[in-house]
């Protein structure tokens, strides 16, 4: 069973960035295609962002061009660089297996405001 565990949230300036890191447990983590999420306070949890065994990514039209997805298999770790944020990049980030799920981690809060 995977476990997750999102880390690297922050407060952070309009226009500003930061990266986010996914611990994942498990020796088969390789063999996954991972994806992060979002929850806003008072919305559902939406899709940023996710990226193949292989390294093939897909982003949600919200954050193309200023997000940027990737893992290192050795570390059994998933990060997601954020540039140029704001403040409906607000959040709880999640990280989780793609397309289907395990049990969700803590998340990682990210804030954006001036």
């Amino acid at each position: 069973q995977v476990q997750l565990v999102e880390s690297g949230g922050n407060l952070v300036q309009p226009g500003g960035s930061l990266r986010l890191s996914c611990a994942a447990s498990g020796s088969s983590f390789s063999i996954y295609a991972m994806a992060w999420y979002r929850q806003a306070p008072g919305k559902q949890r939406e899709y940023v962002a996710s990226i193949t065994s292989g390294g093939s990514t897909r982003y949600a039209d919200s954050v193309k061009g200023r997000f940027t997805i990737s893992r290192d298999n050795a570390k059994n770790t998933v990060y997601l660089k954020m540039n140029d944020m704001k403040p409906e990049d607000t959040a709880v980030y999640y990280c989780n297996k793609f397309p289907s799920f395990v049990a969700w981690g803590q998340g990682t809060q990210v804030t954006v405001s001036p």
